[in-house]
């Protein structure tokens, strides 16, 4: 069985070795096995796990929710509860995608205005420079 240790595990997740510890210590992460020495050694089912943490944290997943999934995750019988809150943080995903794109959409109006305003000025300018 491969294993990893934490700067390993830090490196291939893109977690810092603080966070991977923190996650373990607030139950967002299982707890990680450990060497005869209590060294951390991570396992590729940990990868597994933080990756999708990796996912949720990047989608904004507040840490209150990582809590949540983490404790869920340790129970089989919590399936329904997971897809819940996994939903529910789709939906808040869904909304600020809405809000990205309407700001976007700001952005390309005061943009076109911007060049619109910019040739206006370049052809004002070339018709009343002299030849």
């Amino acid at each position: 069985m491969t294993t990893y240790s934490p700067a390993e595990a830090a490196r291939l997740s893109g977690f810092s070795i603080d966070t991977l510890r923190y996650y373990e210590r607030e139950g967002i992460l299982s707890p990680v096995a450990r060497t005869v020495g209590g060294r951390r050694r991570y396992s590729e089912d940990d990868l597994g796990r933080l990756s999708f943490l990796r996912c949720l944290r990047d989608t904004g997943m507040p840490i209150a929710q990582l809590r949540r999934y983490g404790e869920l995750s340790l129970d089989e019988s919590t399936l329904s509860e997971r897809v819940a809150l996994l939903e529910e943080h789709e939906v808040a995903v869904r909304a600020a995608i809405d809000e990205l794109r309407g700001q976007q959409a700001r952005l390309r109006e005061k943009l076109e205005w911007y060049r619109g305003e910019m040739a206006r000025r370049s052809a004002l300018v070339a018709r009343v420079a002299p030849e």
